[in-house]
């Protein structure tokens, strides 16, 4: 008997959709994975990156679905890697960026959750304010070892950063704005 999904995750990266369905499970929405590989166009704009996805995304899967799109800004590297952390990861990974940043360590991560269901093409931001850990700690995935939350010690990958994310706050405004009031 197939499951029946209040809407779908539109991407390849299982992480953030395992990440998503518990959060998104928190508030009672059944989440769905629709993996596929969509195009990235290039943009400066995390938000017009995530809505070109999420209607991408839609014409494929034909179903209500969100897309998720996130940055690491670098405050010292001018807000580098930013739209293109993805790709920078893949290319230098987190040891490039450790090598990239000296002395000021201040740095933010920004989330976009875009809705699309034909009707409504819908954007939720939020970001986290930290800074860059002068090492590799911990074990988690992308930049979750070398970013230091604000008020705290530890990376994300050493938190359950479930709960103060930047991805959980976007799912938070999201949620608040998709379930009935």
């Amino acid at each position: 008997m197939p499951k029946s999904f209040d809407l779908f995750f539109a991407s390849s990266n299982s992480n953030k959709f395992q990440e998503a369905k518990k959060i998104l499970g928190g508030f009672g929405i059944n989440l769905g994975f629709f993996q596929c590989k969509l195009e990235e166009i290039q943009s400066n704009s995390l938000k017009e990156i995530a809505k070109n996805k999420a209607v991408q995304a839609f014409q494929k899967c034909k179903k209500p679905l969100i897309v998720e799109d996130d940055g690491l800004f670098i405050d010292s590297l001018n807000g580098f890697p930013g739209p293109y952390s993805s790709y920078v990861f893949k290319t230098i990974g987190n040891k490039g960026i450790l090598n990239l940043v000296k002395q000021k360590r201040n740095a933010k991560f920004v989330s976009i959750i875009s809705f699309y269901d034909k009707k409504n093409n819908e954007s939720f931001e939020s970001k986290v304010n930290g800074f860059i850990s002068k090492k590799i700690m911990g074990s988690g995935w992308g930049y979750d070892p070398i970013f230091i939350p604000s008020n705290s010690k530890k990376t994300f990958a050493q938190l359950n950063k479930n709960q103060i994310s930047h991805r959980f706050k976007a799912l938070k405004k999201f949620s608040n704005w998709y379930l009935p009031k």
